[in-house]
């Protein structure tokens, strides 16, 4: 969840305990804009929320509340008003796209870039990439020089096929593999973080002792 407030200073000088309190679903973390409408009335209380959506197209939900009521707002692009302490916040209404671009730039300019996410598969019982998965480490390249990141894990997996204990070796050593080949096509060791997780966090549930392709993986996050 971010929290912008637009104009510090000018937010500073002007009154903003219409709201009492702003709670976030903690399983849904959506970003939310507050901004004082000082910028339109002069020093006015009066304070818009609006919930969008987070950089992935999900929607969480949050609860705007003062002592004089509470609202819900769980539906995209929808806003709510809140003149002062003694009145209830407004129900959620519709804003528009364009609307918002217009109100919330600065906020919108300052958001970070969210993360890419990449999936590298294997071959069975190896840490050699797949044909398919071989091209795919230019595209990672290219995504680490645009941003110029230098925050980059890496993270291995295995399907149930054997024992926990090898599978644990085999996805630090699949890991491991993924990490080289980044280094030798010009990314920093330093700038590499890698993990391994075994037969843990499968990406396609089954049960013990089965081999499944899409297990089989690393997972290569740029940011």
């Amino acid at each position: 969840m971010y929290l912008y407030h637009i104009d510090k200073i000018a937010l500073s000088n002007c009154s903003l305990s219409g709201i009492q309190s702003l709670t976030m679903n903690k399983k849904q973390h959506s970003t939310l804009f507050l901004v004082s409408a000082l910028l339109i009335t002069a020093c006015s209380s009066k304070i818009v929320v609006v919930l969008v959506p987070d950089p992935d197209g999900s929607v969480g939900r949050i609860t705007v509340s003062n002592q004089a009521g509470r609202v819900e707002i769980f539906t995209s692009n929808q806003a709510a008003t809140i003149k002062d302490r003694d009145t209830a916040p407004s129900s959620p209404v519709n804003m528009e796209k364009k609307e918002i671009d217009s109100i919330f730039s600065e906020a919108l300019a300052i958001q970070p870039i969210p993360p890419i996410h990449f999936m590298l598969y294997f071959e069975r019982n190896s840490i050699q990439l797949k044909s398919e998965s071989t091209k795919v480490l230019s595209s990672i390249i290219l995504s680490i020089r645009r941003r110029d990141s230098a925050h980059i894990s890496v993270a291995g997996y295995t399907d149930t096929l054997g024992e926990k204990a090898y599978n644990l070796d085999l996805s630090k050593r699949r890991a491991l593999a993924v990490r080289d080949l980044l280094i030798r096509r010009g990314v920093k060791k330093g700038h590499i973080e890698t993990t391994f997780h075994g037969e843990e966090n499968l990406l396609i549930k089954t049960k013990d002792n089965v081999a499944s392709p899409k297990n089989r993986r690393a997972e290569v996050v740029v940011r």
